[in-house]
């Protein structure tokens, strides 16, 4: 399964394989498993069908790596017009952005000004914006543009954290000293052994570590994760130390363990699901189907119609 992951993650980005995945019929169901649509509208509506079921959300705008100054501007625009839908359609959700799409890979000080943008629009709205993590060639700049943004914004910015890295144990305990609130997440992009833990019993190991840490001595922590072993673990601590339920939330993917999501919402926890929308679904759509081998077989039972 490693070797399969990898090319898996391979293929994610390549465009000439996109191009066939996007053209082939028998893909689109399964797009649809796990990408709400193409647009705000079916978005609006996959979380307004979450809310019923007690669940919030975070909509996620597909893309990744803009190259454009002016295509950075737009995500902009669009995040904002996503944030005024939210508030107008009276859905529970906030938004998650990844800061190559807002020109990360342009320069520093245009995507500060456009990740500012929408931080200080969400919050005139009463809502919040999580900065999601990319590869590690990204992290340290990641983390210097939320630090840049927090201390203005507060609450209304959260900070993503992938558990595989060997640095994160150190950045998370950062996050508790500046008080920030965390999304733990294990990590989905192919990183080499220098950066990361190579093994997943290591990567599990360092989630249940800092998210303990998050859930003792940090200001708020979203446990994003569909591992049930974990979920166990970080249940069973909260109720140990008295650690009460405003204090987390649980997060997964739109359309992974579904099960789960609704046995968490019985048991009357905070469940928030990842709802991602967008054209540019396909490097998201194969890292969702590298990073569990129930996700690839899923995918071959539908093509194979059974």
């Amino acid at each position: 399964m490693p070797v399969l992951r990898t090319a898996m993650l391979w293929l994610a980005r390549q465009p000439q394989v996109a191009e066939l995945v996007r053209s082939a019929p028998v893909t689109q169901p399964l797009v649809r498993r796990f990408v709400a649509g193409e647009t705000l509208e079916e978005a609006v509506e996959a979380v307004r069908e979450l809310n019923r079921r007690g669940m919030s959300a975070t909509l996620d705008v597909l893309g990744e790596n803009v190259t454009d100054e002016h295509e950075a501007r737009k995500a902009t625009e669009t995040y904002r017009i996503v944030l005024d839908r939210i508030a107008g359609s009276g859905i529970d959700s906030t938004v998650s952005v990844k800061l190559t799409m807002l020109g990360l890979d342009l320069s520093d000080e245009l995507c500060r000004e456009n990740l500012e943008s929408i931080v200080a629009h969400a919050r005139k709205l009463g809502n919040s914006v999580a900065v999601d993590m990319e590869s590690s060639a990204y992290t340290q700049r990641t983390l210097d543009l939320f630090y840049r943004l927090h201390p203005v914004y507060g609450d209304h910015i959260e900070l993503v954290l992938q558990a595989y890295l060997y640095r994160t144990e150190r950045d998370v305990r950062q996050a508790i000293e500046r008080q920030a609130r965390v999304r733990l997440v294990k990590g989905a992009y192919a990183e080499p052994p220098t950066v990361a833990y190579p093994s997943k019993r290591a990567v599990d190991a360092a989630y249940r570590r800092q998210m303990e840490l998050l859930l003792e001595f940090g200001r708020f922590v979203a446990i994003a994760t569909h591992d049930e072993a974990i979920l166990r673990v970080a249940k069973g601590f909260a109720r140990r130390l008295g650690i009460g339920r405003e204090k987390f939330e649980f997060q997964m993917l739109y359309g992974v363990r579904r099960d789960v999501q609704e046995q968490l919402v019985r048991e009357g926890y905070a469940m928030r699901v990842y709802v991602p929308f967008g054209r540019q679904w396909y490097p998201y759509f194969m890292r969702r189907l590298a990073e569990r081998p129930a996700n690839l077989l899923f995918a071959l039972r539908q093509i194979a119609g059974r």
